[in-house]
């Protein structure tokens, strides 16, 4: 069935329950009214900025959303995307462009204008929600895309060249467009870069997403009465689909705006939170916090607490050690995926192996894998080779780009591009990316960007950038520059050069030397990796 049905159905079982929750800590004064009739808002003078809505309302807003796209002529298979920060406006309106049958788009809020008009045009779509963090920068491409698109503002103060989302919701009916949605339809295009820079758009359909949900619940024992603390953008198919878990068995989760220690702490105090999916970076600053002092677990309630799981990036295993000392009871799993197989699960630990922290564990409910060398061929237990995975979350294609799908999915196959080993015991351990790209603190940085951009000093002769290991972030970008005969440069002038890029892009070292290049003119990578690596990860393990 299609994965709008889950939202029908949580209605039907659960309408006047709690679904969403969204808070705020950096806003301490909570509304006193609600905003539309639609929707709750639950005011309290002590606890921070919160919003609250029932599944009821949720469908409802759902619903709204979308019998408003199809009075604008929105129909099955057009494309909507939406640009925004966590918020209990969201999950509604991706709902409600799924249910007209239509695709969503979900963009990343670190994109830069260039690259929001890019991914536009690539997904062909018709429409853009927005919001006011993304004023300036789609206000920069209206003259680009505005008379081909339709532009909903979500926030207060509608900007002149969009048209305003509450008011264009507030008249719509709440009752079901009665769109007819199968499992095999187009529902969502996910972006994801290679090492070549500008995003790919991925197409998932129904069933993809329905896999992904099923397969959450199943890997964390999901209940009904479980509380899952959402903290990562909802943009990412990590989020998104450890959300499903939530869809699935109509569970309450709550939307956590920050990542700071004391605001994911009291969010779990508060909100009585049974489950929640950390990035590295977010564990490492609790833990600290705990150590100094600054913050402690006594009269909290983390009783209920359950399940912490991590994904996005390698998981030291002395880091689930340390979380261990606080949180002995506590089960724990780590989620490999990429966005080409609907996000996280497709490999996992599995909650009842913890002695094989530091794998990725093993094939994820519904999945097969397989590790196969430069000709396709499976290689012996114990060797390395290419991470290969097949499943019902397998995207549909690479949209408008034939040639990477035809090079990424081979006869079902996904080829994720990791390098991976399989123990004698049949649990599968990441040992390199095929790929350049470099995960840091979850996020994607592709260096070619970076590349591009130090390129255009005039001091500069030629740049790499690589992946060094960090305890905090997994991976931390670093340029290898080699300068001009003749020209002289400091490392604070290439940081003060790099503040023009965006923070997360930024290189956070960088190394004066020459840049290897093969026969062919291409960087060598690895050999820069094997210079340069080793003396990080020593440094790097000696912090941890």
């Amino acid at each position: 069935m299609p994965i709008t049905d889950l939202l029908e159905r949580n209605r039907k079982l659960y309408g006047e329950e709690v679904s969403l929750v969204e808070l705020n800590p950096e806003i301490q004064e909570s509304p006193r009214v609600t905003w539309r009739e639609y929707e709750l808002i639950q005011p309290t003078s002590a606890q921070p900025y919160r919003r609250e809505i029932t599944w009821r309302v949720f469908d409802e807003k759902a619903n709204r959303v979308a019998n408003m796209l199809l009075s604008r002529g929105i129909r099955k298979g057009q494309k909507v995307a939406i640009l925004l920060m966590n918020c209990l406006e969201w999950l509604p309106i991706y709902f409600g462009v799924l249910k007209t049958g239509a695709v969503a788009v979900p963009l990343n809020f670190r994109y830069t204008a260039e690259e929001i008009e890019y991914c536009l045009k690539l997904a062909d779509a018709d429409v853009l929600f927005f919001g006011p963090e993304f004023i300036g920068r789609v206000e920069d491409i209206v003259p680009k895309i505005g008379a081909d698109r339709v532009l909903f503002y979500v926030g207060d103060h509608c900007p002149s060249f969009a048209e305003g989302y509450h008011e264009a919701v507030a008249n719509s009916s709440s009752a079901s467009p009665k769109v007819l949605v199968e499992d095999t339809d187009e529902a969502a295009i996910y972006y994801s870069s290679g090492t070549t820079g500008f995003p790919k758009a991925i197409l998932l359909d129904h069933t993809a997403l329905m896999q992904s949900a099923r397969m959450e619940a199943i890997h964390h024992e999901t209940t009904h009465s479980d509380v899952f603390l959402c903290i990562p953008p909802l943009y990412h198919t990590g989020a998104k689909m450890h959300w499903f878990g939530s869809l699935y068995t109509g569970s309450r989760a709550v939307l956590l705006k920050g990542s700071k220690p004391k605001a994911i702490l009291d969010a779990i105090d508060m909100e009585r939170c049974t489950i929640v999916w950390l990035l590295v970076p977010w564990c490492q600053d609790l833990l600290i916090a705990l150590d100094k002092g600054e913050l402690s677990l006594e009269g909290r309630n983390m009783d209920q607490l359950r399940l912490m799981h991590i994904g996005a990036q390698p998981v030291p295993p002395s880091l689930v050690k340390h979380w261990l000392s606080y949180f002995p009871n506590h089960k724990y799993d780590t989620n490999y995926g990429l966005s080409e197989s609907t996000g996280p699960g497709c490999v996992h630990l599995g909650m009842g192996n913890i002695h094989k922290v530091g794998a990725i564990g093993i094939p994820g409910y519904g999945w097969k894998c397989k590790i196969v060398d430069e000709q396709d061929v499976p290689v012996k237990q114990g060797d390395v080779g290419e991470l290969c995975v097949k499943g019902p979350g397998v995207m549909r294609c690479y949209y408008h780009d034939p040639k990477a799908t035809a090079e990424t999915i081979i006869d079902g196959w996904l080829h994720t591009g990791d390098m991976a080993m399989q123990d004698e015991d049949g649990f599968i351990f990441l040992v390199d990316r095929k790929k350049d790209v470099i995960i840091t603190g979850g996020e994607n940085i592709y260096p070619v960007q970076i590349e591009n951009f130090l390129s255009a000093n005039p001091k500069i002769h030629d740049v790499a950038v690589i992946g060094l290991p960090d305890p905090r972030l997994g991976e931390i970008a670093a340029a290898i520059i080699q300068l001009k005969a003749g020209a002289e440069a400091t490392e604070e002038e290439i940081n003060t050069y790099c503040l023009d890029l965006p923070r997360y892009k930024r290189p956070r070292k960088i190394i004066f030397a020459d840049v290897p290049r093969n026969p062919t003119g291409k960087i060598e990578k690895p050999k820069l990796r094997q210079m340069y690596c080793g003396v990080r990860l020593v440094e790097a393990q000696n912090k941890a």
